[in-house]
């Protein structure tokens, strides 16, 4: 590796679970990007959620199903391990730390976009990374550029991504009905959620 050129994309989310349009997103930022890797990083505890997500060792092996043999995807376990809430900006401070000169794109929806102001130590965060984001359909309009508001932040991409009707909560809901989801999150993390009794009713 040449010092100052890897590029590291940083795709993080509850994945619970993880889904077609979240391999699909990974792909398109892959491409457009030019990235060298993509790191995959389930959430540990999400400060910003009112539910409760689903026990971490489960959402990060069903990444690991949901990912595998996705060329230059690695999944990151780091926020699962950290104590404390998930804060993106300590992910991508420990980033820069081993891999310093390191050009970091993080990839997140029009819906986290228009919340970036909410979240903890964000001025840090767009001066850590480019923030790429891909629309959602069920958001309307277009994404705001949150780089806008920060002169030193690193830059704003908006990323071609077509439109994916796929949510984790209809997912979780079909299941929860008796439905079947292998079309929506693939056969390997249908078996690992049936075979671990997930999502449903209690």
């Amino acid at each position: 590796m040449t010092p100052g050129t890897w590029r590291i994309g940083v795709f993080g989310g509850s994945f619970d679970p993880p889904h077609i349009a979240h391999r699909a997103l990974a792909d398109a930022a892959l491409q457009q990007l030019q990235l060298d890797e993509l790191r995959i990083v389930p959430t540990g505890q999400a400060w910003h959620k009112a539910r409760k997500l689903s026990p971490a060792e489960h959402r990060l092996a069903m990444a690991g199903l949901a990912f595998a043999g996705q060329a230059r995807v690695v999944v990151d376990p780091r926020e699962i391990r950290r104590a404390g809430p998930s804060y993106t900006v300590d992910t991508l401070r420990e980033l820069h730390a081993e891999q310093p000169g390191c050009a970091i794109f993080l990839v997140i929806g029009q819906d986290q976009a228009a919340r970036l102001p909410t979240w903890h130590a964000w001025d840090e965060v767009v001066r850590l990374a480019t923030i790429c984001v891909a629309a959602r359909p069920d958001v309307p309009g277009a994404a705001p550029s949150p780089a806008s508001e920060a002169p030193r932040a690193s830059g704003y991409r908006q990323l071609d991504f077509p439109q994916q009707s796929v949510s984790a909560t209809d997912i979780r809901q079909r299941i929860a009905r008796g439905q079947g989801v292998a079309a929506l999150v693939g056969p390997a993390v249908a078996r690992y959620i049936a075979d671990h009794h997930l999502y449903l009713p209690t």
